[in-house]
């Protein structure tokens, strides 16, 4: 059967829509010299309308029970069930409406259609709780229907379907106090996704909502992040959304939330970085007067630090991989600062500690009579800060467990700021530029040692950060 054939030969003269509330729809057709109404929809909503079933012998006596316990139990195999019916008139009638045309119906039977989840999505939803993210089924299918895929999908181990009837019969009180153990819900309303979205909410919850229907754009506005469906999403839902999923999969807000959540450590150790080599230079252009050093740095030498070993190696954090656990770590409290997690601590004691081994390395040189001391202090700085950002690359984890060449980008800025130093010690054209002076091979062996202090430090610090130490 062809559908353009069938709406050739019996056209649709009328129709009575969708409504959530009777969670049915009919259509009128001409058929020979008589009106036939079609119905379809939820089996609850539409076999207690049908007096009669269709037989091969023609019209017989239904037993509703009967057939509405055969939908359960479909419904409890995961089967998404619609009831068929129908009804004849000898003329298009008058009167348009439910209470004239959805009555005396004959059965002519139950359709069982399975949309099964994607292969992804079961490890799409372990992962969600294992970072501390709760899942919640919201649909307008059968509780049966709902339970069996939120069981086929490990959504909950003791699963309870709420269903939009119970939610009617609660108070806003009283389903508040619920909505936080209930993680599937069944003919929902878009009235009551909205009352779901709101009551999470109410707890201080963040509501990540998906839809793809104009009956969804309501609750999508309100959720803290709407996620529509750019396949095959509605343009209403589309337009309420915040962000919308190209592919139709949700396994991809789980890869988009392990982005975010890589894009935010990366920006932490960027931010952790550069403050650490700023308050670094600060120390010691702050304190070599109180203990009677001349001034350790030139304003030319302090932008070169600034833009090329601050900046590039900056930079290169970003390109920086997901720390190991990333999705086992609970989600941050709204409350929380980015400076959190030990991080001003660590810029406070580090650029102290940068900045004790800088005017160390420049007192013995200075006092001990050698004529290289600025341009000690300025290598000595430039690599404590070198070897600060290969420690800090990751929060937790040690430089050896994750790879010294798993960034090729910041070992490349490494190597070019490690290069470039050289040049400014050893080529004269720099010399005169940077104000320096070529350093002997004891000198330049003692400005590559020293900040390997640096480096040790903080290993250490992660070390105990990593046995629960401190910054708990």
């Amino acid at each position: 059967m062809r559908k353009h054939d069938i709406e050739t030969d019996f056209p649709r003269i009328a129709e009575l829509a969708f409504d959530t509330s009777r969670r049915a729809m009919t259509t009128l057709h001409t058929i020979g010299d008589e009106v036939v109404a079609f119905t379809k929809g939820a089996p609850e909503a539409v076999i207690p309308c049908c007096t009669k079933q269709l037989h091969s012998t023609g019209d017989e006596a239904i037993d509703q029970q009967e057939i509405l316990q055969q939908a359960e139990e479909m419904a409890t195999e995961g089967y998404r069930v619609l009831a068929l019916a129908m009804r004849r008139f000898p003329h298009l009638p008058d009167c348009i409406t439910q209470e004239c045309i959805e009555t005396e119906l004959v059965l002519l039977g139950l359709v069982g259609l399975i949309d099964p989840p994607r292969t992804e999505v079961p490890a799409a939803i372990s992962a969600c709780k294992t970072a501390g993210i709760k899942p919640v089924m919201i649909t307008g299918d059968h509780p049966a229907t709902a339970s069996a895929i939120a069981r086929r999908l490990d959504i909950a181990s003791d699963i309870e379907v709420m269903k939009g009837s119970d939610i009617a019969a609660l108070s806003e009180e009283e389903f508040s106090d619920r909505v936080e153990e209930i993680s599937v819900y069944a003919r929902v309303s878009p009235e009551q996704k909205i009352a779901i979205v709101k009551a999470l909410q109410k707890h201080g919850e963040f509501v990540a909502m998906t839809g793809d229907g104009v009956n969804d754009a309501p609750a999508l506005k309100r959720a803290t992040i709407g996620i529509g469906m750019g396949k095959k999403g509605t343009d209403v839902a589309r337009e309420a959304s915040d962000m919308v999923l190209l592919d139709d999969n949700f396994a991809t807000i789980v890869h988009a939330v392990s982005e975010g959540r890589r894009i935010f450590d990366n920006i932490r150790k960027f931010i952790k970085y550069t403050m650490t080599s700023n308050a670094g230079e600060v120390w010691v252009l702050f304190l070599a007067p109180f203990i009677g050093l001349p001034l350790p740095l030139l304003p030319v030498q302090i932008l070169r630090i600034n833009l090329v070993t601050d900046g590039l190696p900056g930079l290169a954090l970003s390109a920086e991989h997901r720390e190991k656990g990333i999705m086992s770590r609970p989600p941050r409290r709204p409350e929380e600062t980015i400076f959190s997690h030990g991080m001003w601590q660590h810029v406070v004691w580090v650029g102290l500690f940068i900045a004790a081994l800088s005017l160390g390395a420049q007192a013995w040189a200075f006092h001990g009579g050698s004529d290289n001391w600025q341009t000690i202090v300025f290598t000595v700085l430039t690599f404590s800060q070198l070897m600060h950002v290969l420690a800090i690359r990751s929060e937790q984890e040690s430089l050896f467990s994750i790879g010294l060449f798993s960034n090729p980008a910041l070992i490349g800025a490494i190597l070019l700021t490690v290069s470039l130093q050289m040049m400014i010690i050893y080529v004269p054209f720099f010399n005169e530029i940077f104000h320096t002076s070529p350093l002997s091979a004891h000198d330049l062996l003692l400005c590559m040692l020293l900040p390997l202090v640096v480096f040790v430090a903080v290993e250490m610090e992660k070390y105990a950060v990593r046995q629960g130490w401190i910054y708990n």
